[in-house]
C-alpha cells in the first residue's frame, strides 16, 4: 500500500516500515476515524507507541511514521459528535 500525504510525500507502508511499525499504523488508521479531536488522536498514538505490538514494548517513531501520523492527526475533526 503506498500512502500520499496531503504534502505530496509518498511511502510504501509494506517497505518503509517494520512489522510493529505498520502495526502502530494499522491502529492509527482507525483512530483517524474513532477520535474525537486531534488531542485523543495524539493520546491514542503516544499509548500505542508505548504498549508496542503485542505488548511487546515501546517503538520507536521513526522519521517516515512521524510524517504519516502527522497527516492523518490533521485530518481529524476537532467537532465530531
Amino acid at each position: 500500500m503506498i500512502y500520499t500525504t496531503s504534502r505530496g510525500e509518498s511511502f510504501d507502508i509494506e517497505r518503509d516500515f517494520t512489522d510493529a511499525e505498520r502495526h502502530i499504523l494499522q491502529k492509527m488508521f482507525i483512530w483517524k476515524e474513532l477520535a474525537s479531536s486531534p488531542v485523543e488522536f495524539r493520546q491514542k498514538k503516544e499509548e500505542a507507541l508505548r504498549t508496542g505490538w503485542n505488548n511487546s514494548g515501546p517503538i520507536r517513531e521513526s522519521p517516515a511514521m512521524k510524517r504519516i501520523t502527522q497527516d492523518l492527526e490533521e485530518q481529524v475533526s476537532p467537532h465530531r459528535p
